[in-house]
């Protein structure tokens, strides 16, 4: 029966049964010292209390094989007992089954020792709900999902080999293997990581884009897909860029005589190396009397009037041609007289053509007869210099102008007067 206790004084003690307080007139202003005692003992009685969940679980990401925990905190009185469902079925953990890899813990949360994940049932991943129980009742948590993490190994669309010319765009096409969650893609060029801040590089879905490409873009390329469970490299992948045909050297313009020899050189570069070959503008090639050397220069012998024209030399590879054309000028004889004088005049020196009406054409260093520019040309070692070479100039009278003399400048000047009439 439960009772009150009353504080003890001059070591007298006093009783107090529960229907009524016996006589107690001694300590009258005691009477709030009074406390309730349990039928057990000298404990308060407590109340039970329905469970309620404190902590939720939330959603895991996690790679196969890998352990995880899906947290679950209950509250009650008396303390609730708590288990877990996956997808509506109650999960077995190593208290029913000791050889179980999921285990309850004794807070209430479920680990599992490893994430099993696989097409053929016994796979880990779902939807999971903790329920916590006693004898007032049950609360139930939020759902939370298990996402197993996974990469496949197969490429869905390896890059494949490309082959451009330097100047074009060029584009390497990946498509990553499937996973969850969806994988993303980089690219490696010869082993090291390309950067996504190059502005020459455009990284648009599984593209890589390149444009204006150079030499230097060849070499080997391999896509990377990455995603929580790791990186997968793609089979690699060869960039090659060619370059199409360019000159080092060009044929140039040449005035040559009657019965001599010209040269055109045609030096072509590029990638692979081309092939030259030649071909005449204007008929065909002087039959006979031609040669390509094994620099690809064309070499002409015996010069006719019939050989003038324009030489093309024409370079092949396999992504393009390149052409380069010098004309030919073929004049008459020298005749046995005539020279050119030169004088200095600023930082130019003028070679001047004169002639008379009773004489053959000759060179002189003083004024000359006013003539037509038609009617001359100069020639420097044989070849045309007025239109090929930019630092000189026809004067009005026939002279020819160098600005800017060099030393390798000093030599044998010739001047032609019309066509098939000249003098040395």
């Amino acid at each position: 029966m439960p009772c009150w206790n009353l504080g003890r004084k001059g070591g007298t003690h006093h009783r107090l049964g529960w229907g009524g307080i016996q006589q107690a007139e001694t300590w009258p202003h005691l009477s709030h010292l009074l406390v309730p005692m349990s039928r057990a003992g000298s404990h308060p009685q407590l109340e039970d209390v329905a469970p309620r969940i404190v902590e939720h679980p939330t959603d895991v990401l996690v790679s196969r094989g890998d352990p995880a925990t899906l947290s679950c905190k209950a509250e009650g009185r008396p303390p609730p007992a708590v288990e877990w469902y996956k997808d509506g079925e109650r999960v077995e953990t190593d208290r029913e089954e000791p050889r179980s890899h999921r285990s309850l813990l004794p807070g209430g949360s479920l680990f599992f020792l490893r994430v099993l994940h696989g097409r053929r049932g016994r796979q880990d991943e779902g939807v999971y709900v903790c329920v916590a129980r006693n004898h007032l009742g049950q609360a139930t948590s939020r759902n939370a999902s298990l996402h197993v993490a996974v990469l496949r190994d197969e490429f869905r669309q390896p890059p494949g080999d490309v082959v451009v010319a330097a100047g074009e765009p060029a584009v390497l096409e990946c498509v990553p293997p499937r996973g969850h969650p969806e994988p993303s893609v980089s690219w490696k060029k010869n082993g090291a990581r390309l950067s996504a801040t190059d502005e020459r590089l455009t990284l648009r879905g599984g593209k890589l884009m390149l444009a204006n490409t150079r030499k230097s873009d060849a070499g080997v390329y391999v896509c990377v897909a990455t995603n929580v469970v790791g990186e997968k490299d793609s089979e690699p992948a060869e960039l090659v860029v060619f370059e199409r045909p360019a000159f080092s050297r060009r044929p140039l313009n040449q005035a040559v005589l009657v019965e001599g020899m010209v040269e055109f050189p045609c030096e072509a570069v590029g990638d692979p190396q081309p092939s030259a070959r030649w071909r005449k503008e204007e008929g065909e090639m002087p039959p006979g009397r031609w040669e390509v050397l094994p620099d690809n220069t064309l070499r002409i012998v015996q010069l006719r009037p019939e050989d003038e024209g324009t030489y093309t030399c024409v370079a092949d590879n396999s992504v393009g041609r390149s052409e380069a054309s010098g004309t030919l000028m073929v004049h008459g004889k020298w005749g046995p007289s005539g020279s050119t004088h030169g004088y200095w005049l600023s930082s130019a020196q003028v070679l001047v053509c004169s002639h008379t009406h009773s004489a053959p054409p000759s060179l002189s260093p003083g004024p000359a007869t006013r003539l037509s520019p038609s009617a001359v040309g100069w020639l420097k070692d044989g070849n045309v210099l007025v239109g090929a070479e930019p630092r000189t100039s026809l004067q009005e009278n026939g002279s020819l102008r160098i600005i800017g003399l060099r030393v390798s400048q000093c030599s044998s000047h010739r001047v032609g007067w019309g066509k098939g009439h000249s003098g040395r």
